[in-house]
């Protein structure tokens, strides 16, 4: 039987019911589709229809870098999601497909280059050192999301951005409520408007008065026409949500990992010229995420693992289960900082490839590395259990992380 000819029961349609996880915990839904239905077909909490989801890597790497899958054409359309909202504005650069996706990324690609995020590091070095400095004040027990993982990520941005610092803690509540499924649609959709009034008016500003920022950047591309103001407005929104809350989680759910594996938190204290690779071990290894996040649409009819998903069909991606296909990794769901080979797809592939991957991996390094060095007898305050994770988030991560030293 050729695959246009398999029977449409064959891929009965599956509710993947997301709930709150504990922990670190893989989402078993998850788990079962990369072992035993790798390409298949699910209903998500929220909008209508349902959507192919393909778990294994080589295949997550073919949708998310062919043509023939496009971001552009999931707008004006209500399809399954975890979300009640879509997070980007409709201009946003993650909507976008090439040429149009690369014009919106060339605006500010310069920010993010190996030169420019080298500059940053002492700076985002000594805001760390400030932030510890001020918990080691207070002394134990302390939360280190409140003292380090919220506050140095949402700093290291906003001074990229050109941000100031009164105007950070609404920057948190509005990223917090745009990237949560618990608040709803009509408070997301609001937080994200007010989130946009205020670019607007920020980068009018900067077309006034020009600055050396990411939002100078971004002003003087509307000003010569690379952009207009609606689109680089949606740029900085997406890049100062997605950086602030994304590191917020990926490096608590680091520390957390490390405070849980205590024999691998010595062999790092023994052998600091590990951490680089044992961060991407760790960017390998974090459930970084709830469910899936931006789908994208077949524009032709193409065969993803033997399975033939027709034009106009919606495709799910899952880069958590492609970073444990065993195909691709020796003993996946274990956490093995001795793995050099190590091409995970936590910060995406293709065109749409995470623009800050070098700026998240800097920070978590400034972090792990700082805490290593600072605190030698650092450990949880409470019992595993009694750690509290986000609920109904979108981006997986503690809301607290207590700890004593």
């Amino acid at each position: 039987m050729t695959t246009s000819e398999r029977a449409p029961d064959r891929y009965p349609v599956r509710f993947w019911d997301v709930g709150d996880l504990k922990g670190l915990d893989f989402d078993p839904f998850m788990a079962d589709r990369l072992r035993d239905d790798p390409v298949s077909r699910v209903k998500l909490p929220h909008g209508e229809g349902h959507a192919w989801l393909v778990t294994r890597y080589e295949d997550v790497k073919f949708v998310t870098s062919d043509p023939r899958f496009s971001r552009q054409a999931v707008l004006g359309r209500p399809i399954t999601r975890l979300a009640p909202h879509f997070i980007p504005l409709d201009e946003a650069v993650g909507f976008a497909d090439p040429p149009e996706h690369t014009r919106l990324r060339k605006s500010v690609a310069k920010a993010f280059t190996a030169r420019s995020l080298d500059r940053l590091r002492p700076g985002a070095q000594r805001a760390a050192d400030e932030l510890l400095d001020a918990m080691e004040r207070q002394g134990p027990p302390a939360d280190l999301m409140e003292h380090l993982n919220g506050p140095l990520p949402l700093a290291v941005i906003s001074d990229l951005m050109g941000v100031p610092e009164e105007d950070r803690p609404r920057m948190a509540e509005w990223t917090n409520v745009q990237l949560s499924a618990g608040h709803g649609r009509k408070a997301s959709e609001q937080a994200k408007e007010n989130m946009a009034a205020y670019f607007t008016e920020l980068l009018g500003h900067r077309c006034a008065e020009p600055r050396d920022d990411l939002a100078g950047d971004l002003a003087q591309a509307t000003t010569q026409g690379e952009l207009s103001m609606a689109e680089a407005v949606a740029v900085a929104l997406l890049i100062q949500a997605s950086a602030a809350h994304a590191v917020r989680n990926n490096s608590g759910n680091m520390v957390y990992a490390l405070l849980t594996h205590p024999q691998h938190t010595a062999r790092l204290r023994s052998e600091p010229g590990l951490l680089p690779q044992a961060i991407e071990e760790l960017l390998r290894f974090i459930p970084h995420r709830n469910a899936v996040g931006l789908a994208r649409v077949a524009t032709e009819d193409v065969e993803v693992g033997g399975v033939l998903i027709r034009a106009g069909e919606v495709v799910h991606s899952s880069y958590l289960t492609a970073n444990r296909d065993p195909a691709v990794f020796d003993r996946p769901d274990e956490l093995d900082f001795d793995r050099e080979h190590n091409p995970h797809l936590s910060f995406g592939h293709g065109p749409h490839f995470c623009l800050g991957s070098m700026l998240a991996r800097l920070e978590s390094e400034i972090i792990l590395a700082t805490l290593l060095r600072r605190f030698p007898r650092l450990r949880l305050a409470e019992p595993v259990e009694s750690v509290p994770w986000q609920r109904d988030a979108l981006i997986r991560g503690p809301e607290r992380l207590p700890v004593t030293w």
